[in-house]
């Protein structure tokens, strides 16, 4: 029991080192490449940097003001932990942002859009990582999702981003629009990058009359795993088996040998695997 709280509390201890972690690394894309090139990443923040060219108002606690009603309005729709933890990122990244002055990197805008947006998107990821988000848009996507299904979060969120470039786009320039789109681009890549990671394992299907022979080599030679699937062929209504197999990308090519070498009419295809979770792979308490 003693184990178990101790486990439960190291990782609510991780979660918020992660929140904090990402905090930092979110607010520290503003001061040296976003705000001082006038880039309105989407979003709250985003607003916010459209606020401070038109009138000066500080980033950081412009978005803290925006993020309170939104927080009132999805507070319902949430979990509580979820809420605690986002409360808490919403307060520090916000503060982050205003209390962090540093000089500004480049002055190129494009560079700033690339490296902004970068260091942004991995500074979000780990505040997602850690079970919360930054405030504003997600709550409300969230939110209008859980009760209006058919409108996705990744449909609100963009639509929301697209405002907030586009809103960018009349006060500032076009030219300032097009850079924040690429902000907001790279910063969705490099959030992806964090959480789902470059894909090093392969997912493959095999389908193949000489099923029992492969399956046998790819359990005593390769030594991985393999789940044997009951499939019915579309044309021909014939039931077959499928083969499915996780590997990495090197032990791919050992596969492929196997397959061509018991059945040279096997039919076989090969997807990416972005996480994989269990034995053989990544442990549970390391993802």
């Amino acid at each position: 029991m003693k184990a178990l709280k101790n486990s439960s509390m190291n990782q609510i201890a991780l979660a918020y080192i992660q929140i904090v972690f990402g905090c930092i690394m979110g607010a520290l894309a503003y001061p040296l490449f976003l705000v001082p090139n006038n880039i309105a990443p989407g979003g709250v923040t985003g607003l916010a940097t459209v606020m401070n060219y038109l009138w000066g108002f500080p980033v950081g606690i412009t978005s803290l003001l925006m993020n309170i009603p939104l927080f009132i309005i999805g507070y319902h729709s949430m979990g509580r932990r979820f809420v605690i933890r986002t409360l808490f990122a919403t307060v520090l990244f916000s503060l982050c942002i205003d209390v962090i002055k540093l000089d500004a990197l480049t002055d190129d805008s494009l560079l700033a859009s690339f490296f902004g947006g970068a260091l942004l998107g991995f500074g979000l990821a780990f505040i997602l990582r850690g079970g919360a988000t930054s405030g504003g848009t997600d709550l409300i996507a969230k939110m209008v999702h859980k009760r209006f299904p058919v409108i996705s979060v990744g449909l609100f969120l963009f639509v929301i981003d697209f405002t907030v470039v586009l809103i960018a786009g009349l006060t500032m320039s076009m030219q300032h629009a097009m850079y924040a789109a690429i902000a907001v681009f790279v910063c969705t890549k490099a959030l992806d990058f964090v959480i789902t990671g470059i894909s090093v394992n392969k997912v493959c299907y095999i389908i193949s009359d000489e099923f029992e022979k492969i399956k046998h080599r790819i359990l005593h030679e390769m030594e991985r795993g393999v789940t044997v699937l009951n499939a019915k062929g579309g044309y021909s209504g014939e039931k077959v088996s499928l083969l499915l197999c996780v590997v990495n990308r090197i032990e791919i090519i050992s596969l492929k040998e196997i397959v061509w070498e018991e059945d040279e009419k096997a039919f076989m295809f090969v997807t990416d695997a972005h996480e994989t979770l269990g034995e053989g792979f990544l442990a549970w308490n390391e993802e």
